[in-house]
């Protein structure tokens, strides 16, 4: 657990951080009805999703470098409450094409959330747990899917899909102002912040992109999957959608508790690689399996197995990154691999539905996502052949050995070797 005097940080940068997954989770449960109201073919309602992502994605490096310059808790603030405001738009908007710039200004917004939140949320637990604390950090927005995905197909009959979204906005406003009143900013020594030339250094190291690859499939299924799983089983499953939304919630319900289970086994073993590793493996085969199962069992099977390692490395693949590129650019480097994964779920999302128009299933989709995968374990492959950018030179035989505490120092984690 974070120290005893960061607890309600701790709480309210996972309720705000949660709260965007209420409208990006809410466009991908209410979507038969939203196309229904909206008369949007596939191609159209996927792009509602994915104009939020293309803007997210293009900000993921501007967002991580004004994270290592200023103050994360205002950068925080704004980001939550201009994405709540941003949901309240979308419930009161009609036409689709202010729809689609309502959803481009959103994803602007949530782009000051992601690193922001991270480099907070880092500051509230002992150096040995850093792991745990990212997984802490997406857990809440899991969560939050998971009551979404319960209570939202009872609640969509009386009030509509545009009133949840007054609610959805209105909660996470709420969450943005008690954080602003009540969170503390991280102690930063004067001139703390990173240099363009420590910056230009990260783009020349190879770790950077390797990283990159693992993130850009991380989040192709993360987001590709998670949005279109209601419509999938609704359309090629014959499903209602509260039974879609059921399997939605149960799918969110494994996963939550599975971001800290990663960051747990991350730390407890020192071997984050590994757990990287396996993870990539399990979801490689649950996708490619996922077009070919037929009955209800087998298929709930596939969609948990996803579930349970979908995000399952996500704090070791965040703190691999900072073993490698250093601490003092966490945020730009942070916010280069959110870029990366949320350019996968941008192309994931918009993919899936133009390829579900063309073919009529979604089965090429899962395959390309499943070789995805597949590139991605080669990444992994790659980093462990990689020196990490802070690493200095092998010296000489001649050379004195250093101190056994600076060895211990500049020995890379088990896993990451």
């Amino acid at each position: 657990m974070a120290r005893g005097s960061g607890r309600a940080d701790t709480w309210l940068i996972v309720l705000g951080q949660s709260s965007q997954a209420l409208g990006m989770g809410g466009i991908s449960l209410f979507l038969p009805l939203i196309r229904e109201d909206l008369g949007l073919s596939f191609a159209q309602a996927g792009q509602l999703a994915a104009a939020a992502t293309l803007v997210y994605a293009l900000m993921q490096v501007p967002a991580g470098w004004l994270t290592d310059r200023y103050s994360p808790k205002k950068l925080f603030c704004a980001g939550v409450l201009g994405t709540n405001a941003m949901s309240l738009a979308f419930a009161v908007v009609h036409p689709y094409g202010w729809l689609l710039a309502v959803q481009a200004v959103s994803g602007l917004f949530r782009s000051l959330i992601f690193a922001p939140g991270m480099m907070l949320i880092r500051e509230q637990f002992p150096a040995d747990r850093k792991a745990t604390a990212m997984g802490l950090y997406v857990a809440g927005g899991f969560a939050s899917s998971v009551l979404l995905n319960i209570l939202g197909p009872l609640a969509v009959g009386p009030l509509g899909w545009r009133w949840l979204f007054v609610v959805f906005g209105g909660t996470g406003v709420l969450w943005a102002l008690l954080y602003h009143r009540v969170g503390t900013d991280p102690h930063r020594e004067p001139g703390a912040f990173p240099r363009l030339a420590e910056v230009r250094r990260l783009f020349g190291h190879p770790a950077l992109w390797l990283i990159g690859v693992i993130q850009f499939a991380r989040l192709a299924t993360a987001q590709g999957l998670a949005f279109w799983l209601p419509s999938y089983l609704v359309a090629e499953h014959a499903m209602s959608l509260a039974g879609a939304g059921a399997i939605a919630a149960t799918s969110a319900l494994i996963t939550a508790p599975s971001n800290l289970l990663g960051g747990w086994l991350s730390d407890r073993l020192g071997r984050p690689l590994l757990v990287i590793a396996v993870a990539l493996t399990a979801l490689c085969a649950s996708l490619a399996v996922l077009p070919l199962v037929g009955g209800v069992l087998p298929l709930l099977a596939v969609i948990g197995v996803n579930a349970l390692f979908v995000q399952l490395y996500f704090g070791p693949l965040f703190g691999v990154g900072l073993h490698y590129l250093g601490q003092r650019t966490a945020g730009f480097s942070s916010g280069f691999g959110n870029f990366c994964a949320n350019a996968g779920g941008f192309a994931a999302i918009s993919a899936l539905g133009t390829i579900k128009d063309s073919t009529g299933s979604f089965t090429l989709g899962f395959q390309l996502l499943a070789g995805l995968y597949a590139l991605a374990l080669l990444a992994v492959l790659a980093l462990t052949r990689t020196t990490s950018l802070t690493e200095g030179p092998v010296p000489p035989p001649a050379a004195a050995p250093a101190p056994a505490s600076a060895a211990r120092k500049q020995e890379p984690p088990a896993g990451a070797r």
